[in-house]
């Protein structure tokens, strides 16, 4: 009884256990199949009935081999070499091993996965049971000569083995979905099964590996692993945290080829074959990118901003409002009393424009030409306000703060731009302009989203920023309101102001630099 207190012992048991639950995995897999053939009621019985016998049957493959194995008489000698029946068996089965290591890392590597076919159809109870047993009687061979090959005690061979079939029998369905979905055990598991074969053809040679030595191997890669699974285990935690829409986006567009400046930096396009180049354009990856994104901006994001919306005061005499109808191009007009924030209401241009030529004045009574306004607080998401489009009927809709100001205007074709691009009015020009290679001309007013998949940047927008547009974001890295000339250098792009009014930013030059610095320079 002094082995039960030998340290080696029960460190060569636990090791056996897990190899012998790892390699009896395929075998649970083919069982599931062939009990899957049989009525749901006697599935779990035939399973059972299976893995019983099966474990039997281990013990008495066990019992035979371990004799074999101390067959220690010469039988011939090949040179110096002699070989008993014990050196052919451990050969064999290092053989035997090595050829089944490598024939299931490759399915594995592969990708290779044993699939039922066939129509469904209930066979014998009988039948099925006699199948499970003759199929893992195939399947213990492995774990027979790998028993064999890691420990020295036929006892500790055959509790190794009961404790596993045990195993497999109470948790065959939770312990094949974790193999499952950690393949990197499984091939970590192969990987001992390399070492034992070659560790038996070494023994069947003469040379004895001291047991030891397989169980320190085996134990620090198992460290090693359970390590690796805690991380795994806390990446997928800390990715877990992101919003599935935006793990979703990300992963279309790396799918879609979309990389960003400083990736693409690393890379030679001009090195690559046609078939390995992008397949997709950028203007098709900005696109489905402002698909995917649509859902996280807020209005504020994609309205027209106030300082750029037409409206209509009634106020004025009717020879300037009249004037400025004819100039629009816009088909319906918010109109106002004395400021903008005072709607009246909204309406069709070319009713305005008959109210003044019939009567010399707009008329506010008359039915159905002044529409009450439809209103949305600028905290909203586009996707609400995408439905209230949707009801509006071809309306316009006003954005408002907290305080019922008048912040912007949104239109279908504000949508279309956040998803498409620019579309602008007659009355507009485009608010990025390309002056030459790395180098733009921009509206203060211009879309982030829009302005970060031009420059193939990801350093303009951020979740906790209350700001839209591009002097919104040079506002909060100067500190203050720029002069003209003014300069900083952000993520390898000079933004450089080239007008400035009193309360805004009108214009700014974007140029690439040769060096790109993650950090902020001012100028």
């Amino acid at each position: 009884m002094e082995w039960l207190f030998d340290p080696a012992i029960w460190a060569g048991l636990l090791t056996l256990v897990v190899l012998e639950i790892v390699l009896g995995i395929d075998n649970l897999i083919f069982i599931a199949i062939l009990a899957d053939k049989l009525p749901p009621h006697q599935r779990d019985k035939a399973r059972l009935i299976g893995l019983s016998l099966a474990m039997l049957m281990r013990l008495g493959l066990l019992t035979i081999v371990s004799w074999l194995v101390t067959l220690t008489t010469p039988l011939f000698s090949v040179g110096p070499q002699d070989f008993s029946g014990r050196d052919l068996i451990l050969l064999a089965g290092g053989v035997f091993l090595l050829f089944k290591a490598t024939i299931e890392l490759h399915e594995r590597l592969e990708g290779i996965t044993h699939v039922q076919t066939g129509s469904k159809v209930y066979a014998g109870f009988g039948a099925v049971v006699a199948q499970i047993v003759v199929l893992d009687a195939v399947f213990s061979l492995d774990a027979v000569i790998t028993a064999v090959g890691m420990v020295d005690n036929l006892a500790v061979m055959m509790a190794a083995v009961v404790i596993s079939i045990g195993v497999m029998i109470l948790a065959s369905k939770p312990l094949t979905r974790f193999v499952n979905a950690h393949p990197t055990v499984v091939v970590l598991c192969l990987s001992f099964l390399l070492m034992i074969g070659l560790s038996l053809m070494a023994e069947g040679l003469g040379f004895h590996i001291p047991k030891g030595y397989l169980y320190a191997a085996i134990g620090f890669s198992i460290v090693i692993e359970t390590l690796n699974q805690f991380a795994r285990r806390n990446f997928l935690k800390n990715e877990a945290r992101l919003p599935f829409r935006d793990r979703t986006a990300d992963t279309v567009l790396r799918l879609m080829g979309g990389r960003k400046r400083a990736d693409a930096a690393s890379a030679d396009q001009g090195d690559k074959p046609a078939a390995e180049r992008e397949a997709f354009a950028v203007e098709e990856r900005n696109m489905v990118s402002g698909v995917l994104t649509l859902g996280d901006r807020s209005v504020r994001s994609i309205m027209t901003p106030r300082s750029e919306m037409s409206w209509v005061n009634l106020d004025d005499d009717a020879a300037t409002i009249l004037r400025q109808l004819q100039q629009t191009p816009h088909s319906r007009l918010p109109v106002s009393r004395g400021q903008l924030d005072e709607v009246a209401g909204i309406a069709r241009t070319k009713d305005l424009i008959g109210d003044l030529l019939l009567r010399g004045r707009i008329d506010e009574t008359a039915a159905g030409k002044m529409r009450a306004p439809i209103v949305l607080p600028d905290t909203a998401g586009v996707l609400k306000a995408m439905e209230t489009l949707k009801r509006a009927h071809g309306q316009v809709v006003l954005v408002t703060d907290e305080y019922g100001v008048v912040q912007g205007l949104l239109t279908p074709v504000d949508i279309l731009e956040a998803i498409a691009g620019e579309f602008p009015d007659e009355d507009e020009e485009l608010a990025i302009r390309a002056k030459a290679p790395g180098e733009w001309e921009v509206d203060g007013a211009a879309d982030l989203h829009l302005l970060e998949q031009v420059l193939e940047t990801s350093a303009l927008v951020s979740e906790d920023d209350d700001y839209a547009s591009l002097a919104g974001f040079l506002l909060a890295r100067f500190e203050g309101f720029p002069e003209t000339g003014q300069a900083l250098e952000i993520d390898g792009l000079r933004y450089e102001i080239l007008a400035a009014e009193e309360r805004r930013i009108v214009k700014v030059s974007i140029r690439r630099i040769a060096t790109a610095d993650t950090g902020e320079a001012f100028a």
